[in-house]
């Protein structure tokens, strides 16, 4: 993903001026420089880019700053507020409401994934509690109903359409009456794709709105077009209330980071992105956790809600009681990769812990970890309840470790491999041991009690070491939310 390299050759630059022994003018240039070379690369304005760099020299003005100020902090502070400035276009699109019907109607360019990616915000929403339907209007291009079918069966979700009728207003109208007495309480409506030169085209689109009267109508957009974005959102906008943006194909183009400053700049919030072709390669916009990724200071926020949505509330005090124990056994091992399956692409979890930079897993990269996760739950099926309970990895001896193999039709090297990740994972849970477990209705408050004295004890010494110490982290907790968010993320908080 070449926002993947982007965040890492900013992250890099940033590392750099953090190792230098003296924060001086050079090193200040130094640093900026990196950063607008990458920039550049991802295709961001030229204008945007050199404002940035004005702005960041005009805050940082290392002659002012008193010999006791963290030169680096301030430095780090100021590129991530301008960063955020050049994706914020300082205003939210409508949300819609679970139980309320809201109509939600796509437009876009021709190829731009504008079917796939209905589908998706279908698919998002529904695991969410929602109940979405899809209608679709698109009667221009051939097997477009055939693909919104074929999407909507494969993630179950109800779909409207016609072979025969030619006028979308039609259908979109009567597919929105449909699930409107259904008591569907997302319809999403996929129009024809167009482009800003075909005026009938363009006529038909508001003749669509009108009928349907949409809540909220997404303008759905290609990465790959960069800067040329702000004309064709520009001219979308004009046309039809255009409320919120979806960029999609976030997963190759050079010109993803060109495309997002130039959505930005036409004052339409982004709210999702695509970053691949599977249902689940999704993810919402947000600018400040984006942000924060894209610099390798992680996600927690974003990180706690995977947390509450794949472990059960019932199993959270459960999860806290073992990490107390700091007793690691495979059957815990098997758990948290069941958990971790469940979270969805695994570049994506991991890139919202801090540290953590998305070049560390390429797109390639991903897909073989999730298969190795699957593979050594393959292992573990078959072992017995005694060596899943036991933290004792000897008591896995050879002929138990060729036993395991032969069942799970695996080499033994691959038995031995797991057991040497077993060993590392346990080797970091056991840093969790003696966190202190409060009673029933103690846990609010020691959330919003928690500090980042608290939290280094908690955190593996290698990530705390990577987010810049104990300065780091206070830092982080500050920009990333409240402490709440921190403790969420062992299974602890109010949800």
């Amino acid at each position: 993903m070449v926002l993947a390299q982007l965040g890492g050759s900013i992250s890099r630059a940033i590392q750099q001026m953090s190792n230098a022994t003296i924060i001086d003018e050079k090193a200040l240039n130094d640093c900026l420089n990196e950063i607008t070379r990458a920039l550049l690369q991802s295709d961001v304005q030229f204008k945007l880019v050199r404002d940035m760099q004005t702005n960041i020299k005009k805050i940082v003005n290392l002659d002012d700053l008193a010999a006791g100020h963290n030169k680096r902090r301030i430095i780090q502070q100021a590129i991530f507020n301008e960063l955020c400035k050049i994706l914020d276009p300082g205003k939210s699109s409508f949300t819609p409401k679970k139980g309320k019907t809201s109509v939600v109607m796509f437009v876009g360019l021709q190829g731009s994934g504008k079917t796939t990616t209905c589908t998706k915000y279908a698919y998002y929403h529904q695991k969410k509690g929602w109940k979405p339907a899809l209608v679709c209007a698109d009667t221009f291009r051939a097997g477009a109903f055939d693909q919104l079918k074929q999407n909507a069966t494969k993630a179950k979700i109800p779909f409207y359409g016609s072979y025969t009728e030619s006028d979308p207003v039609k259908i979109a109208e009567e597919g929105v009456e449909t699930f409107k007495k259904e008591n569907c309480d997302l319809i999403i409506v996929d129009t024809s794709g167009r482009h800003k030169q075909e005026a009938a085209l363009f006529e038909e689109m508001r003749q669509v709105s009108e009928a349907t009267k949409p809540d909220l109508i997404i303008f759905v957009m290609d990465s790959s077009i960069g800067q040329a974005a702000f004309d064709q959102a520009q001219a979308f906008k004009q046309m039809v209330a255009v409320g919120a943006v979806i960029i999609t194909k976030m997963d190759g183009h050079a010109k993803g980071g060109g495309a997002l400053s130039a959505v930005a700049a036409t004052k339409s919030p982004v709210i999702f992105i695509g970053t691949g072709e599977h249902m689940d390669e999704f993810e919402v916009f947000d600018v400040k956790p984006f942000v924060s990724r894209l610099l390798g200071m992680g996600d927690w926020s974003g990180f706690m809600d995977k947390i509450h949505e794949v472990v059960p509330m019932d199993q959270q005090p459960e999860l806290l009681q073992k990490l107390s124990e700091g007793n690691f056994t495979l059957r815990i091992m098997y758990e948290q990769f069941q958990n971790l399956l469940k979270m969805g692409p695994i570049g994506q979890v991991f890139s919202m812990l801090p540290g953590f930079s998305a070049e560390l897993m390429p797109k390639g990269h991903e897909k073989e970890s999730q298969a190795k996760i699957k593979r050594y739950m393959t292992m573990m099926d078959s072992m017995t309840n005694e060596e899943l309970d036991s933290s004792n990895p000897k008591l896995l001896n050879d002929s138990r470790m060729m036993r395991i193999a032969r069942g799970a039709g695996r080499p033994i090297r691959d038995v031995m491999e797991m057991l040497e990740e077993y060993k590392r994972l346990a080797k970091v849970w056991s840093k969790m041991k003696g966190l202190k477990i409060p009673k029933k209705g103690e846990m609010s408050s020691l959330s919003r009690n928690m500090n980042a004295q608290h939290m280094s004890k908690v955190l593996p010494p290698q990530m705390l070491k990577q987010i810049g110490g104990m300065g780091g982290l206070q830092n982080l907790m500050k920009q990333m939310g409240s402490a709440k968010d921190m403790m969420g993320m062992f299974g602890g908080g109010d949800k």
